[in-house]
């Protein structure tokens, strides 16, 4: 999937790409409820949280990068009936006066990311599981029968 918009259409489609043309400028956040639909991220900037998402025959498989967060620390929910909300917070290290810091990269505080999930999946069987501080979260999808061709006879 293309993460650039379509600029001629999506053939009727539900658009799962999560491009926001504000992402990287200087506008208020509030120019994002011109954008209710789309992916959502909160915390400084939206490669807070690495999240990989593909598609297998059976499920939507979401992958998140959390190190240093233990799954207590993470909230994984539903809202609006279709939106998986993932949230939690970065502790910031401890500070002691007489530390002399030399650099400081790493983030604290709180982040979520928030993806609109297609129709085609089984809203109460969603799993999730915390390995090493990546958050895998698993949704099924409905198993669609292929359509029967029958043929009918001429006569």
């Amino acid at each position: 999937m293309s993460m650039m918009p379509s600029f001629f259409g999506n053939n009727g489609r539900n658009s799962l790409d999560a491009w926001d043309p504000f992402k990287d400028s200087t506008f208020p956040s509030s120019m994002s409820n011109f954008y209710p639909n789309k992916e959502t991220s909160t915390f400084g900037n939206s490669s807070s949280i690495r999240i990989d998402w593909k598609e297998t025959h059976e499920a939507h498989v979401l992958k998140a990068d959390l190190p240093g967060i233990k799954k207590e620390e993470v909230k994984v929910s539903i809202e609006d009936e279709w939106v998986l909300h993932i949230s939690g917070e970065w502790k910031p290290e401890k500070e002691d006066k007489n530390d002399i810091w030399h650099r400081a990269e790493r983030s604290s505080g709180m982040f979520q990311r928030k993806f609109r999930l297609p129709d085609n999946v089984k809203m109460d069987q969603i799993k999730a599981s915390m390995d090493n501080g990546v958050l895998t979260i698993i949704v099924p999808k409905v198993v669609t029968k292929k359509a029967e061709v029958k043929s009918i006879n001429i006569f």
